[in-house]
């Protein structure tokens, strides 16, 4: 029988609330036999869940989603099957680290400035040894009581085109595409239906990516038919999975849920060779 993919996962190493070991553990209890951890512009994951991949008889392709802009909005890439240890993509990502406290600490600016008195060190104890993202601070608001919920964060004041949004000092597409194929990578579009425009995602197949996110949870069915009808249009490969971060009251469980047949890794392999 075919298996099952997840090839969009988020452990504690960026924003997601779940170790290495316990992600694992958990995809292989809800039946999945490849997964890949893409955490938020870093490969800290990688290399352990590769040893426990084996453990547990999970198949795990090593992934990082990159963090890049266009026309001011974020545009995620995901890369699959990267060498986690290549010196020119581990530079680039130090640098990320750096600089996604840089965004932190506007993003904190601004609330202040909103008068919502939230402390810079609230966001990086939610982050601990993990690349701060804006889960962070949703977390950082909420726990604080600064917010009714998690999701209130995101809607009221750091979601794209709220008053205290910020976008990361990041590259643009086309360089997150050769950074991942200098590093022996595959790129894909991350869920293009929560970030760009028809034209704009034209506009990266064009810079060279080499598949979309086409199974995702912010995309509907017809969604995930239009982008695989676009990946058929221009030869290109498909990815999906959950986006899984863990686990969070009130929110119904997506592990397991978002898969796409092994088959689509075994194309990246032949893509690959």
């Amino acid at each position: 029988m075919e298996g099952r993919a997840d090839l969009h996962m988020h452990t504690i190493h960026s924003d997601g609330t779940c170790s290495t070991e316990e992600l694992i553990r958990r995809a292989q209890q809800a039946g999945l036999t490849s997964i890949s951890i893409t955490d938020h512009d870093t490969v800290n994951a990688v290399g352990e869940a590769l040893l426990l991949g084996g453990e547990y008889g999970v198949r795990v392709i090593p992934g990082v989603e990159l963090s890049s802009s266009h026309n001011g909005y974020d545009v995620h890439i995901l890369g699959y099957f990267v060498d986690h240890t290549n010196p020119v993509l581990l530079d680039y990502l130090s640098f990320c680290k750096t600089a996604r406290v840089r965004r932190a600490e506007r993003i904190v600016e601004k609330l202040n400035g909103l008068h919502i008195p939230l402390r810079l060190e609230a966001v990086l104890e939610q982050a601990g040894p993990g690349s701060v993202g804006r889960a962070h601070i949703a977390h950082a608001l909420f726990e604080e009581g600064l917010t009714g919920s998690y999701d209130e964060a995101f809607y009221r004041y750091i979601g794209n085109g709220k008053p205290a949004y910020e976008t990361t000092d990041s590259i643009d597409p086309k360089e997150a595409i050769e950074l991942i194929a200098a590093a022996g990578g595959l790129s894909f579009i991350a869920h293009p239906g929560t970030m760009i425009d028809e034209a704009a995602l034209r506009n990266l197949i064009r810079s060279g990516v080499d598949g979309i996110e086409t199974v995702h949870p912010s995309h509907s069915q017809r969604l995930t038919e239009h982008y695989r009808g676009i990946a058929g249009e221009y030869f290109l490969l498909e990815s999906g999975g959950s986006d899984f971060h863990g686990s969070r009251k009130g929110v119904p469980e997506v592990l397991g849920k978002f898969t796409i047949p092994t088959a689509h890794i075994d194309g990246m392999c032949r893509r690959l060779a």
